[in-house]
């Protein structure tokens, strides 16, 4: 089984194939999609999304780089949405220092608040962490939620470490396929496989056979697989029972997604 941890299949990019793209990558044995909303206004219709698409389910949270445009009740509809839906974890959530670090305050000032709501609901999270991994883990430290996926990992082992002893896997996507990706392979290569997720991030974040300039999609996550089963030289049948079963592990929620195949004895 392969489980795409984090994909964006609401996005635009989507608006002409989302429903073939959903049903290939079914067909391919993508069991399970995970679609994380980025801001408010995109809380219905991610939800909408996975009401169709039986195989996705949705994280719920404000993305860093939505911060500035979000408003002062959003935090309120966000507890609103959860007490009222079924989301899997909180997410998009964490810091951007890469874009900017003019809005840190308000960066914050959501993180945390989105940490608490995690927290009282007994949730996981789903972190963007982009050039601000020691302050994500500052506010892990603080609030103790019920761990989560740190998407998109490119920090050091000991970082990679860190997060795995708060309870957190670590997504790995695209940007691993890359032969100059030196740092992401290596880290690939030296953590223990039980600490990884997959991802696609789609439609961002292509792996290198599609190219910097092309559109991502679900469908290429068993090659992502086969890429880290041959930087751990291991079968990819391995790697796709252990990161799926990670998967299920630290986003509980999935397993009501998933329906073993029956054996005919």
């Amino acid at each position: 089984m392969l489980i795409d941890t984090h994909c964006h299949l609401d996005a635009a990019e989507f608006d002409a194939d989302r429903d073939d793209v959903a049903l290939l990558a079914l067909q391919q044995g993508v069991s399970i999609i995970v679609v994380p909303t980025v801001a408010r206004f995109n809380f219905d219709s991610v939800i909408s999304l996975c009401n169709q698409q039986k195989h996705c389910s949705y994280a719920l949270g404000i993305h860093p780089m939505h911060v500035d445009g979000a408003a002062e009740d959003d935090i309120e509809v966000l507890k609103k949405y959860v007490e009222e839906n079924y989301p899997v974890a909180i997410g998009e959530i964490g810091l951007d220092y890469f874009v900017t670090k003019a809005n840190v305050e308000r960066q914050s000032y959501f993180f945390s608040e989105q940490l608490k709501v995690a927290k009282q609901h007994d949730l996981p999270v789903i972190l963007h962490v982009r050039n601000a991994i020691d302050d994500v883990l500052k506010y892990l430290r603080r609030y103790e939620v019920n761990g989560g996926i740190a998407h998109a990992f490119n920090g050091s082992f000991q970082q990679a470490e860190q997060f795995i002893a708060l309870g957190f896997k670590l997504g790995f996507g695209g940007a691993m396929t890359y032969s100059r990706a030196l740092k992401i392979r290596d880290l690939a290569r030296k953590l223990p496989l039980e600490a990884i997720v997959l991802e696609t991030d789609s439609p961002d974040m292509p792996p290198e056979w599609v190219g910097t300039k092309g559109r991502n999609t679900p469908l290429e996550l068993s090659k992502i697989a086969q890429v880290l089963a041959d930087l751990k030289q291991v079968n990819v049948s391995q790697v796709l029972d252990i990161t799926s079963t990670n998967a299920l592990k630290v986003l509980p929620k999935l397993a009501d997604l998933y329906t073993p195949p029956k054996v005919l004895l």
